[in-house]
């Protein structure tokens, strides 16, 4: 009996060009480069290295990029526009594999007040955009606003860019409107009418953030057949940030008794692109950020930190090792109990009997009050207290002396 291959997720990373585009970030050649060399490493399929034709920087950064980076298709954005796509492909030429990712908006409310245009218009501009593109290179094609365009139209403008040359056909939730139910929904939609009899289309999620959905509106995609998942590193990006390229990795690792995909990604390089990432942008992460945050591994609360040290699998879903870290974190605060407090000792080379350890760990309690948590020179001046203070036996007292 033969096991049949499961379905590859591409991970389409936009760090370089959507995540820049968050206020305040403006990232030189080399500093893009050198994020780029570390996405290859953390092997996506897919670096989105800029929007050349925005300015002379970013057209810079997507010729080095593509000249100098090797693995991953690199992918330029463009307008509908020749003027766009001659410029992307000036600065993708000599990349070994390339990608120019297309878009134009198919919402009325865009079409009327940004673009102007008619859909009509649009679906003409389409052809013509993609089919020029073509020329150069493989095309992706993105309807913006989609989760607020008529479906039928998003269907027939589809149709029309994969008609044209397009191989990738990416469903913005542009300003983060839709729901997971009615996201899977649209792009099952286009599974089945615009991918149908065509195994070269992939489909793929661009997922904004402003109600909070980012990943679960991708990971529903995924579920619906959505087979490229774009992202940013830390999840950054335009208003409240793109999905989150390392939440959408792990979850589809973690969880894949649900959805039953590979991946090419080397998951051991996520906490150091996400380091990397954050230094660079200037964007702190959130302490309590899923995968890379301070406190993703780490446990404070007693009954935790002692279900952790008897099983890690108690409390952690995850090995931190698997995203680049060296372990968990038991952090001792005024939550934390007993078992916590002896692991901390002995981590620090201190053993404490009876009485001694009793005081300790109540004084351990009145600084985690003040303070919240307790640091290892903290541990080691309340151990000196109490040994200075309380009569113990002369062995252990010995052994500190």
């Amino acid at each position: 009996m033969t096991t049949k291959p499961k379905d590859k997720v591409q991970i389409f990373d936009t760090t370089l060009r959507d995540g820049e585009q968050a206020p305040g970030i403006a990232l030189d050649p080399d500093q893009k480069v050198e994020i780029a060399h570390q996405l290859a490493r953390l092997g996506v399929d897919v670096i989105e290295a800029g929007f050349p034709v925005s300015s002379p920087g970013d057209f810079e950064a997507v010729r080095r990029i593509a000249t100098e980076v090797e693995g991953p298709v690199i992918a330029a954005l463009a307008r509908a526009d020749e003027g766009d796509i001659d410029r992307a492909w000036q600065a993708l030429q000599y990349a070994n594999r390339s990608r120019i990712h297309i878009f134009l908006a198919t919402s009325p409310i865009h079409m009327e007040h940004k673009l102007r245009m008619s859909s009509e218009e649009v679906l003409t501009t389409v052809k013509r955009s993609v089919a020029r593109a073509a020329e150069h290179t493989a095309v992706e094609y993105s309807p913006e606003d989609a989760t607020r365009s008529d479906p039928d139209f998003v269907i027939a403008v589809c149709l029309a860019a994969v008609e044209a040359g397009a191989t990738t056909i990416n469903i913005p939730d542009t300003v983060g409107y839709a729901t997971p139910y009615e996201y899977s929904k649209l792009i099952d939609q286009v599974v089945t009418q615009v991918k149908a009899g065509s195994e070269e289309v992939v489909i793929s999620t661009h997922c904004h953030n402003d109600l909070g959905l980012a990943v679960a509106n991708s990971l529903a995609a995924v579920h619906a057949g959505a087979r490229q998942v774009e992202g940013a590193i830390n999840g950054i990006g335009e208003r409240a940030g793109n999905t989150s390229t390392e939440e959408i990795i792990m979850a589809l690792k973690v969880r894949q008794d649900v959805f039953g995909v590979e991946m090419g990604v080397v998951t051991e390089e996520i906490y150091e692109s996400s380091r990397l990432v954050s230094e660079r942008t200037g964007y702190p992460v959130q302490f309590n950020k899923a995968v890379v945050g301070r406190n993703a591994f780490a446990h404070e609360s007693g009954i935790h930190q002692h279900g952790v040290l008897r099983h890690r699998e108690t409390y952690e879903i995850m090995d931190p090792t698997s995203v680049g870290l060296a372990g968990s974190s038991l952090v001792m605060g005024k939550h934390s109990g007993r078992a916590a407090l002896r692991h901390a000792l002995d981590r620090l080379g201190v053993e404490l009997r009876n009485g001694a350890f009793d005081e300790a760990f109540m004084r351990m309690k009145r600084v985690a009050d003040r303070s919240g948590e307790v640091a290892d020179g903290q541990l080691r001046a309340i151990v000196d207290e109490v040994l200075a203070g309380v009569e113990i036996l002369d062995d252990v007292t010995d052994s500190f002396r």
